[in-house]
């Protein structure tokens, strides 16, 4: 009789593979040389990775104990050298391996690749801030470049639902990792640009490897942001992932969720600011109303209001007196000309020469026409000359008498 094939189960088939394994002493001390792929570390302390090659992928893990007595920070796309032990994970049937070291020998071809494509870019003045567009505070519709089937399409439809309900999302579906998604993504943001329907693009994707990341990092999609008249939000993956997108966008969100708040403003938080503006408003109107209205009191109340037309006498009594004014001024000014200009005929009449010859007086001078003042000028057989009112003499000093 034909004997019957063993029937395990799922937990005793994966149980006898991993004893298999652990028997293996080839792979209980091992090492293995790869890059670092997708390593995210967990609160426990613990690293969990892939090391790859242009070929596999292999999943591994290294507990806390070890990790502590790593010598540097292993990162995505590092060359490294694994030194411990391969096994089965029984409760998912996986296989993988546990580091017990790790050895750094280089930056994987991808990181290297990476940084000397970030290093031209810099040079070429891309990451430059004064290039970077606004991202404007109201925007009327805002487009989104991302996978249609991935979370961070219906996470910022939840955000923005939340927090300006009714605003328009426009999505421009793409792949986001793959070959070609980078060609799809850089085409959705050249389609964003030639609709003109969004003001602003949020262009992401979720978490991953640098690997899964690496579209972002293509020149077809970095050149399509720098070309884009649309104001970019870079959403590539979480805070620790970075990628060129993030360094040639507009502004860059640590995450899809935290992009949509960037991008979507708060509409409650716009209502009480303009709750504050309208009250802000009706003060400011209220006061001046106030201040006219107390201005106006103060006119009803006065005299001019009260009496208009005892005003209007007391105006033209005043306009009868400024023109008596005018017309007595000329007058009483001609006057006092007059009298000024006769007092000076007077004093120059008085005192002229040939008025005081007139009244029996004579100028006493030498021939030279010198005047002689004094007895005391005159010298013995002096000639001089006396002039009248009707002509002159000459004489001789016969004699001084003081």
């Amino acid at each position: 009789m034909e004997q019957l094939e063993s029937i395990f189960s799922v937990s005793e088939l994966n149980e006898y593979v991993s004893l298999l394994l652990s028997g293996d002493r080839n792979l209980q001390r091992l090492q293995v040389r790869g890059e670092i792929s997708g390593l995210r570390r967990h609160t426990s302390g613990h690293i969990y990775f892939s090391l790859k090659d242009t070929g596999a992928t292999v999943r591994c893990v290294m507990f806390a104990a070890s990790a502590r007595r790593l010598t540097f920070i292993p990162k995505d796309g590092m060359q490294v050298r694994l030194s411990g032990s391969a096994d089965l994970y029984a409760r998912d049937g996986s296989f993988q391996l546990y580091a017990v070291s790790l050895t750094r020998e280089g930056e994987g071809e991808l990181y290297a690749r990476f940084l000397a494509y970030k290093e031209e870019l810099r040079t070429q003045g891309a990451f430059e801030t004064a290039r970077k567009k606004p991202i404007p505070p109201f925007p009327s519709c805002v487009g989104v470049v991302t996978s249609p089937t991935g979370a961070v399409w219906q996470d910022i439809r939840n955000i923005a639902g939340r927090r300006f309900t009714g605003l328009p999302l426009l999505l421009y579906p793409t792949a986001v990792q793959g070959e070609g998604a980078a060609a799809e993504i850089a085409a959705a943001i050249a389609k964003a640009n030639r609709e003109k329907r969004a003001d602003v693009l949020i262009v992401g994707r979720g978490g991953g490897s640098l690997e899964e990341l690496w579209a972002f990092n293509e020149p077809a999609v970095v050149n399509a942001i720098l070309d884009s008249a649309i104001p970019v939000i870079s959403a590539v993956g979480h805070e620790t992932d970075v990628t060129l997108a993030d360094f040639v966008a507009d502004l860059r969100a640590p995450t899809p969720s935290a992009a949509a708040e960037l991008a979507v403003p708060e509409r409650d938080a716009l209502a009480e600011s303009l709750r504050k503006c309208t009250a802000r408003l009706a003060r400011a109107l209220g006061q001046g109303l106030a201040e006219k209205r107390h201005a106006l009191e103060l006119a009803i109340g006065s005299a001019a209001f009260a009496r208009p037309t005892q005003r209007l006498w007391e105006g033209n009594q005043r306009l009868d007196e400024m023109r008596q004014r005018l017309q007595y001024v000329p007058e009483r000014a001609l006057q006092l000309a007059g009298a000024n200009l006769n007092a000076q005929l007077l004093r120059l009449r008085g005192g002229s020469v040939q008025d005081i010859l007139s009244r029996g007086f004579a100028w006493v001078s030498e021939p030279s026409g010198k005047s002689v003042t004094g007895a005391r000028q005159a010298a013995l057989n002096q000639n001089l000359e006396l002039h009248f009112a009707d002509g002159g003499v000459k004489v001789q000093v016969i004699r001084n008498k003081e």
